[in-house]
């Protein structure tokens, strides 16, 4: 399992206030200094809270003894890892960001200002963002090489990578720089994918549509009706950010060794792509595509489980109660939807794994629905991931930037061992 440890306030019953010990007593019973004492919260080894009316971080004394106990650092078998962070945190079966609740800002608050809440800790209107010509220009040419049929997704993972050429300034990691380059890069690859609908009316604008609108013209033929573009906004939001998942893991070693923002977004991007993570949600589409093919739910749901499969978009291993995400995206959908028949499609899905016992639904099933009851192309669900999870990954690349988490992975060894006798000698 992969967390994260947030540097917060506690109530933990295990060690009360006035028993704890302060940063300096901890690391005198260790017999360290005080950089390697927050070197072992950063790995796991130790954990601290801050507690009403106590400055400072504080220990326990318990844990503090077991670990100068073992006189080494303790083996945690390399399945867990701990990153001290202030982005994103998940307790009590939900989510937050900075301390909000991402389904209450949904409802009140753009992608944009959710991003930028994100990357400054302030939730306030952000700039406008504007996409660089230039940057459009070669985001459209390099995609000429790629095959019609490419999907967004993949189309944005080839323009992060060209862009990243054309900014002369990206090694410059000064929060405010990178933020900067975030609103840039976002526009950009939004205003790079081929557009379904208008006419190139809002580069023309004063003020430059909403993100949400811009990637509605990307992602649908039709104008959005009634609440479509709010409901698409608000997935945004729910999207951007989920704590140290793998992708955001893969950002953060990333941007903690230099690399830049473009360098970061590039191995997010990678890791996003694979079949355990942002592809579900293709297959989720593809379930609700097959049930409204077959007309029935019952024999599609009758093939995976026949098969030994594993449906696609059920069940989450942080959430077994289930995934808020996936409970506010159904709402957004339910309130927005103007196909019936294909919203009746996702609904008859739900309640016939509800009534098998199988898990409640996840976001990629949330995700599905929502591209589903839209009539959105195969695909968007991937991209709507990418676009909203990009400025998580700023939010993450900028604390590493600002202060590098001390990450150095060990193998665990499971080949032959070395022979000595067979090494040779100078």
């Amino acid at each position: 399992m992969i967390n994260v440890e947030v540097d917060r306030a506690s109530s933990s019953p295990s060690a009360p206030a006035r028993t704890r010990l302060s940063a300096a007593e901890a690391s005198a019973r260790l017999g360290i200094k005080r950089e390697t004492l927050y070197a072992y919260v950063s790995r796991g080894l130790l954990t601290r809270e801050r507690a009403s009316g106590v400055r400072g971080s504080t220990f326990d004394p318990v844990e503090v003894d077991r670990l100068a106990g073992r006189g080494r650092v303790p083996d945690r078998s390399g399945r867990e890892v701990r990153i001290e962070s202030a982005v994103t945190t998940i307790e009590g079966g939900r989510y937050y960001y900075r301390g909000r609740d991402p389904i209450a800002l949904a409802r009140k608050h753009t992608f944009e200002q959710v991003a930028e809440f994100l990357w400054t800790g302030e939730l306030a209107k952000p700039p406008p963002w504007r996409p660089d010509p230039a940057g459009v220009t070669l985001g459209r040419a390099v995609q000429c090489v790629l095959p019609a049929r490419t999907l967004a997704f993949d189309r944005v993972r080839v323009v992060v990578a060209a862009l990243a050429g054309t900014d002369p300034f990206r090694h410059d990691l000064r929060r405010e720089a990178v933020a900067g380059a975030a609103r840039r890069l976002l526009a950009t690859l939004v205003e790079c994918l081929p557009r379904r609908r208008g006419g190139g009316r809002e580069e023309r604008r004063r003020e430059p549509a909403s993100f949400a609108s811009r990637v509605w013209d990307r992602v649908s033929a039709r104008p959005a009706a009634g609440r479509q573009l709010e409901a698409l906004d608000g997935a945004l939001v729910l999207l951007a950010d989920h704590e140290l998942a793998a992708s955001t893991f893969a950002v953060r070693i990333a941007a903690a060794f230099r690399a830049d923002p473009y360098g970061a977004l590039g191995a997010g991007l990678g890791v996003l792509g694979g079949a355990r993570h942002g592809a579900v949600s293709v297959a989720a589409e593809a379930l609700l595509a097959e049930i409204e093919d077959a007309g029935d739910v019952a024999p599609v749901i009758d093939r995976y489980l026949r098969g030994g499969e594993k449906l696609p978009g059920i069940g989450h291993a942080i959430y077994p109660e289930g995934d808020p995400r996936a409970r506010a995206l159904l709402v957004l959908v339910r309130e927005a939807a103007r196909d019936a028949k294909r919203l009746g499609e996702v609904e008859a899905f739900l309640e016939a794994a509800s009534k098998r016992g199988l898990p409640a639904p996840n976001v990629d099933l949330g995700i599905a629905a929502l591209t589903h009851a839209f009539r959105l192309p195969r695909g968007t669900g991937e991209l709507l991931f990418a676009l909203a999870r990009m400025s998580g990954w700023i939010a993450h690349a900028i604390e590493e930037y600002e202060q590098p988490s001390e990450l150095r992975p060990r193998a665990v060894y499971t080949g032959s061992r070395p022979d000595p006798s067979r090494q040779r000698t100078s």
